[in-house]
């Protein structure tokens, strides 16, 4: 397929964990392109739960809760069978949103925070919904994979919350399996649109074809992966994309309504 093919003939390539990419591969679908899910983050539970188990056994006592991901709400809600009404949730993306809309966790029911901007979908825009004054001297909690930015549990912190933060899944980038490397370089190998929806499955990404392009030295695949263009959510990715020299960079809000919307803009 040559570089100038027409957006329409372009693959979808779509690199969300696995639980989180079939609903969007069928929006794809619906939208008339084809799509491939190409998981570069394997999410798996906490290596231990006890933290989160504890945490949850007692959110009555938060006057927050805060889900840093999608992730993050579906691990928590493996061992929730409902959530209370009085406790207010704060998220940082519409995924997240869509995460609590799928175990019963709406609005107006339940009172959840998240940014304004769905193209700054981070914790610094949501720190600029919340009330923070009302929070000091109680109990907040931060729901994450492990590790992650702390950004948000340092702002509660210095507003005076007490802040408890707790593994609920950890992440991890795939091997460069044989089968993973052929299905790399068939994907390379023509021009496509690659859904990124995390910084981290990114710099994955770019670490598994440096890897394909140590296997098959002399080779290309790293220039290769740098001109395939790219529909990113948050400008965080943005940033982590032009780094590590990406040129052809779609920023489209968080939600899988815009990113479907940003690839059709592309036609």
């Amino acid at each position: 397929m040559p570089e100038s093919a027409p957006a329409a003939a372009r693959l979808v390539v779509i690199t969300r964990p696995r639980a989180q990419a079939d609903g969007l591969a069928q929006a794809v679908l619906a939208s008339g392109r084809q799509a491939e899910v190409l998981p570069l983050l394997e999410i798996g539970p906490a290596l231990d739960v006890a933290p989160l188990l504890a945490a949850l056994a007692e959110l009555d006592d938060f006057a927050l809760v805060a889900f840093v991901s999608p992730n993050a709400v579906d691990a928590a809600f493996a061992h929730l069978e409902h959530w209370p009404p009085a406790v207010p949730v704060a998220v940082v993306g519409e995924g997240s949103r869509a995460a609590l809309a799928r175990h019963g966790v709406a609005a107006p029911r339940f009172t959840i925070f998240s940014p304004l901007d769905a193209a700054r979908s981070d914790s610094e825009h949501l720190l600029e919904q919340l009330d923070l004054a009302p929070l000091a001297g109680r109990r907040v909690l931060i729901v994450r994979g492990d590790g992650g930015r702390e950004l948000l549990a340092d702002a509660l912190r210095a507003a005076g919350a007490r802040v408890e933060a707790v593994a609920a899944y950890r992440r991890t980038v795939p091997q460069l399996t044989r089968a993973l490397g052929a299905r790399l370089r068939a994907l390379l190998a023509q021009p496509n649109d690659w859904i990124i929806t995390s910084s981290e499955a990114l710099r994955g990404l770019a670490g598994l074809v440096d890897g394909l392009a140590a296997q098959d030295a002399p080779a290309d695949w790293p220039a290769r992966l740098r001109g395939q263009r790219l529909v990113v959510p948050h400008a965080r990715i943005l940033e982590t994309a032009r780094a590590l020299g990406f040129g052809h960079v779609v920023l489209s809000g968080s939600g899988d309504a815009r990113l479907i919307a940003a690839l059709q803009s592309q036609e």
